[in-house]
């Protein structure tokens, strides 16, 4: 039976039942030669490649996914050039290790099913769907497409 918004076509995953799929639930991330508390701390960390210690070092060890998120916002200024260019292509391998690295991530990945699995932000209109639900839920779009090759590594097994 879907949770809260969740339809027999759609999955949010902002909060509740989902919310393994977020970028700030507390799954550790073997990443690059580090542990990061969450894949945010992963993603925001990869902003800074020029930056390669101490800006670098404070968003990996930050308190919180939240404090990760607010450093790299607070120093914008520094973030890689090519960012817009490949936050894309790191976010999707970032998620594909989060999935890989723990199990529980993905079975809950693997019970979306065959719906649709949406960020429900209202604040992002390019990870999430956004405040007005037409933004490119770029975050659901990754997970859609992880959950395919886990489907085909699992039939290439069988």
């Amino acid at each position: 039976m879907p949770h809260g918004l969740d339809t027999n076509n759609q999955v949010f995953f902002y909060e509740q039942e989902f919310y393994v799929l977020s970028n700030f639930s507390a799954f550790r991330l073997g990443y690059r030669g580090l542990v990061f508390p969450t894949s945010e701390h992963a993603y925001q960390w990869e902003k800074f490649p020029a930056c390669r210690d101490v800006l670098r070092i404070a968003i990996a060890g930050a308190p919180s996914a939240h404090d990760a998120f607010r450093l790299a916002r607070e120093n914008d200024t520094l973030k890689r050039h090519d960012w817009d260019h490949n936050k894309v292509w790191i976010m999707k391998g970032i998620l594909r290790t989060k999935a890989l690295q723990h199990e529980y991530v993905r079975r809950k990945l693997l019970e979306t099913g065959g719906r649709e699995i949406v960020e429900n932000s209202w604040r992002d209109d390019f990870w999430g769907w956004g405040p007005n639900r037409d933004g490119k839920n770029m975050l659901g779009q990754l997970w859609m497409e992880i959950r395919q090759e886990l489907r085909e590594a699992d039939k290439k097994e069988d």
